[in-house]
C-alpha cells in the first residue's frame, strides 16, 4: 500500500492565527521531557488527588441502550460507558437485528424444548392474548402468516424486510414478557425494541436454516436459543453427509457462536452409512462455580474501583491490556475520562469494574516492569466517561532551541515574543496528529472512513496494514494481507499486540467475510470501535477549520456558527448554536473566539455560508453524501458536537535553561558548547493538544 501522501499534504497545510516568527526545537527527547496530568471535574491535579477528593465520582448517566446490561461471552460486545447519543434502544431481551450477529436470546424459560406445540407455547398464546388488544393480537397472527406465505412462495421479495408494531408497552416487565412471547410462539419472527414501541420483523437467520435443515428443526431450534435453559441441549436429525453436517456446524457457530457450541456424535447401534447427531448446548459461563442470590450477584455487580494510572512511554491501549489480563478481565471492563499520549509520562484517573482495591493492589509489583504504576486506589459508585474531566496540565521540556531558518533575531526575544502571543491571542484548536496515528501509510481516520461505508473487510485490513519495516509485528501484517490465513499470523504475531491478536483470533473463528469482519471489530471496547469514526470527523474538522480561516481569516461573518455561551466543552446542545445574521456581521457582535465548527454526526448544524457548502462536497468527495453517521453493526452512533475554532493555555509560566551539549552537535549561536532548553507549563481545556499549542508558539510543525 502506498504511503499517504495526501495526508502529509493535509497536515503540512495547517495554518496558524498568530504572526509571529517562531523558531525551531525538539520535543520529547525523551518521556520524562513530555508530562501529562489530568485534571477532574473538581480542578484537582490527579496525581496529587487525596483519598478525601479522589472519591467525589460523579454518577454517570446511564447509556441510551441497554447493551450495557448484556451478559458476556468470549467475544465481547459490551460497549464502554461513553455516550453514543443514540435515542434507538435495542432491547437486550429482543432478537437482534440481521447484521447483529451477537443474538441475545429472551430470558424467558420453558420447562420443557420438544416438537410440536408444548405447554410452554400453549402459555405464550395466553400471555399475547392477555397483554394485546385483540385487534392487535389478529394483525399479529396475520402477519406472522403472510411472512410464511411470502418465504414460501417462488417469488423473491424487493425492498426492506415488512414490519409490525405492537404499539407502546410503558411497562419494562411487560415489554420482556412480550418480546419472549412472540419468538416462542413464532420463532421465525424477531422482534426489536425502539425506546418503548415493540416491532416485529421476519427473522432472516431462521429462513437461512430453513435451506440447510427441516423447517420443524428450524423452528424447535429457534425456540430452544429464545428459552436459553441452561445445561439443556438441542439435537438436530442423524446425518449421514459430512459436507452437510459441517454446513450446519459452521452455520450455527457463525451466528451464535458467542453463546452456544456444537459437536457431533455418532449415532449408537446404527452401521448404515455412518449417520451422526449434530448436538447443540449452551456455553458454560464464568464464575460460574456456585450459584448466587440475588442480593450477592447485585452487590457483586457494583463493585467499581477508581486509581490513578501513571504510565511511561506506553500506549493508552496497550496498557489497558495488560491491565485487564494481569486482572483477569477484559478491555471494556475499564473506563477512563480521557485518551494520553504514548511518549510521555502520564497521569489519568481511571475505573475497573468488578475488580476490588485489594485486588487491584495485589498487581502494583507486577507491572511496574511495564513502566506503569497505580496509587489513588479507593472503591468508586460508576464507571467514568469519556469527557469527564475538566483538562489536563503539561509539564514539558522543549530543547535544542534555535532561530528559524534565514532568522538572525535573538533567539531569546523571538522566544518570549512567542510565548506571549500565543497567551493572548490562543492557537488554532486542530486535532493533534496523535488523533490519526503515526504510520505513514495507514492512519486512523482511513479505517473511520471504511467503517462509515460498512467496508467492514476494508477496515481490517487497513488497521492490519504493516509499515515498510522489518520486525515481527509488521512481518505478521503482511503475512496476513498476502493470505488472510488469521491462524497463522498469531502464530507470527508478538503477544504484546493485544488489539491485533484480539481481531485475528476473532477472524479465525469468523472468517475474513463481511459478517466475519463485523465479528472481530466486536472484539474491541466499544470506545475504541467508535474511536475510528470519530478520527475521520476531526480530521474533517481540521479541514475545515483550515478552509474557514483562510476563506474569512478573523473576521465573524454572515452564515457563522457561533457559541453563545463563554465557558462551554464540546458537548453542548443546539440550543446554545446561533447562526450570525447579516446585521450582526455589520455590527460586530461577536468575536472569533466565539465562533464553532461542527464535529461531523447525525445531530449537528452546517454553518450557511461558503463553509457549509464546503462540508458538503468534502462529505461527496468521500463518498458520504447519505451517511448517516450510524453503522447499525457496529452499534456505533455518532451524534457530533461543536468545536471552537480557537482556545487559550491557561496558567502558563516557562523558564529558559542553558545545557551542556554532550553530543556536540550545537546549532545557531551558541558555539561555547551549551544549548537553550525551554521549560512550559500550562493548562489546556479538554480534548485539546499541547502538541497543537506549541506548533503555534514555534511556527513548527512535528
Amino acid at each position: 500500500m502506498e504511503e499517504d501522501t495526501d495526508f502529509r499534504l493535509r497536515s503540512s497545510s495547517l495554518c496558524f492565527i498568530t504572526d509571529h516568527v517562531g523558531f525551531h526545537g525538539t520535543i520529547k527527547s525523551s518521556p520524562c521531557d513530555f508530562v501529562v496530568i489530568e485534571i477532574d471535574e473538581q480542578g484537582q491535579l490527579v496525581n496529587k488527588a487525596t483519598d478525601e477528593t479522589v472519591c467525589m465520582i460523579r454518577k454517570a448517566v446511564p447509556e441510551p441502550d441497554n447493551f450495557t446490561n448484556t451478559k458476556k461471552t468470549k467475544l465481547d460486545l459490551q460497549n464502554l460507558p461513553f455516550e453514543e447519543g443514540s435515542k434507538q434502544e435495542v432491547d437486550t431481551l429482543a432478537v437482534c437485528s440481521n447484521e447483529d450477529q451477537n443474538r441475545q436470546p429472551g430470558l424467558e424459560k420453558e420447562d420443557t424444548i420438544s416438537d410440536g406445540t408444548s405447554k410452554g407455547e400453549e402459555g405464550k398464546a395466553d400471555v399475547l392474548g392477555s397483554l394485546l388488544a385483540e385487534k392487535t393480537n389478529d394483525l399479529l397472527n396475520q402477519f406472522a402468516c403472510d411472512t410464511k406465505e411470502k418465504w414460501n412462495s417462488k417469488t423473491e421479495v424487493i425492498g426492506p424486510s415488512p414490519e409490525f408494531s405492537l404499539g407502546r408497552i410503558l411497562d419494562k416487565n411487560q415489554r420482556a414478557i412480550l418480546h419472549s412471547a412472540v419468538r416462542q410462539k413464532f420463532p421465525f419472527l424477531m422482534t426489536v425494541g425502539k425506546s418503548n414501541e415493540i416491532v416485529v420483523k421476519p427473522n432472516l437467520e431462521y429462513k437461512e436454516l430453513c435451506h440447510l435443515v427441516s423447517e420443524e428443526e428450524a423452528f424447535d431450534f429457534f425456540r430452544y436459543l429464545d428459552a436459553k435453559k441452561e445445561k439443556s441441549t438441542f439435537t438436530f436429525k442423524p446425518d449421514t453427509n459430512k459436507e452437510h453436517r459441517k454446513a450446519v456446524h459452521h452455520f450455527v457457530n457463525k451466528k451464535f457462536g458467542n453463546f452456544v457450541e456444537t459437536k457431533s456424535f455418532p449415532v449408537q447401534n446404527c452401521n448404515a452409512d455412518n449417520p451422526s447427531m449434530i448436538t447443540v448446548r449452551f456455553r458454560e459461563k464464568v464464575h460460574k462455580h456456585r450459584k448466587r442470590s440475588l442480593p450477592e450477584f447485585q452487590e457483586r455487580k457494583a463493585i467499581y474501583t477508581a486509581f490513578t494510572l501513571r504510565k511511561e512511554n506506553l500506549e493508552m491501549f496497550e496498557a489497558v491490556g495488560v491491565l485487564a489480563i494481569k486482572l483477569g478481565v477484559i478491555p471494556s471492563d475499564f473506563s477512563y475520562a480521557g485518551l494520553k499520549d504514548k511518549k510521555a509520562i502520564t497521569y489519568q484517573s481511571m475505573v475497573v469494574r468488578k475488580v476490588t482495591p485489594e485486588r487491584l493492589k495485589n498487581i502494583g509489583k507486577e507491572i511496574e516492569k511495564k513502566r506503569m504504576n497505580l496509587f489513588n486506589i479507593r472503591s468508586a459508585d460508576d464507571f467514568l466517561r469519556l469527557g469527564q474531566l475538566k483538562g489536563n496540565h503539561f509539564d514539558i521540556v522543549i530543547r535544542n532551541l534555535r532561530n528559524q531558518k534565514n532568522d538572525s533575531a535573538n533567539l531569546r526575544e523571538r522566544i518570549l515574543e512567542a510565548i506571549e502571543n500565543v497567551k493572548n491571542k490562543g492557537f488554532v484548536n486542530y486535532y493533534g496528529p496523535q488523533r490519526f496515528g503515526m504510520g505513514r501509510k495507514v492512519h486512523t481516520d482511513q479505517i473511520g472512513l471504511a467503517l462509515l461505508k460498512s467496508e467492514m473487510v476494508k477496515s481490517v485490513k487497513l488497521f492490519l496494514t504493516p509499515e515498510d519495516l522489518d520486525d515481527p509485528v509488521n512481518r505478521a501484517k503482511k503475512y496476513f494481507l498476502q493470505t488472510e490465513d488469521a491462524r497463522g499470523t498469531l502464530s507470527l504475531l508478538p503477544e504484546f499486540r493485544v488489539r491485533e491478536r484480539a481481531l485475528l483470533e476473532s477472524l479465525h473463528r469468523f472468517g475474513v467475510t463481511e459478517d466475519g469482519c463485523v465479528q472481530a471489530w466486536f472484539s474491541f471496547p466499544h470506545s475504541m470501535r467508535v474511536f475510528y469514526v470519530h478520527a475521520y470527523s476531526s480530521r474533517v474538522w481540521n479541514e475545515a477549520v483550515s478552509y474557514r480561516l483562510a476563506t474569512y481569516g478573523s473576521r465573524v461573518v454572515e452564515g457563522d456558527l457561533v457559541c453563545l455561551d463563554e465557558d462551554v466543552d464540546e458537548n453542548f446542545p443546539n440550543t446554545k448554536v446561533h447562526l450570525v445574521t447579516k446585521e450582526e456581521e455589520a455590527a460586530n457582535t461577536y468575536a472569533i473566539r466565539q465562533v464553532v465548527l461542527p464535529v461531523l454526526g447525525y445531530s449537528i448544524q452546517y454553518p450557511e455560508n461558503r463553509v457549509g457548502q464546503w462540508f458538503q462536497d468534502t462529505l461527496r468527495r468521500d463518498g458520504l453524501q447519505t451517511c448517516r453517521f450510524r453503522v447499525p453493526a457496529l452499534k456505533l452512533n455518532v451524534p457530533g458536537c461543536y468545536r471552537q475554532i480557537l482556545k487559550h493555555p491557561h496558567n502558563l509560566s516557562y523558564q529558559l535553561m542553558e545545557e551542556q551539549d554532550i553530543d556536540g552537535k550545537t546549532e545557531g549561536p551558541h558555539t561555547d558548547g551549551t544549548t537553550l532548553s525551554l521549560s512550559i507549563s500550562f493548562d489546556l481545556d479538554a480534548s485539546c493538544y499541547a502538541t497543537v499549542c506549541l506548533r503555534e508558539v514555534m511556527k513548527h510543525d512535528f
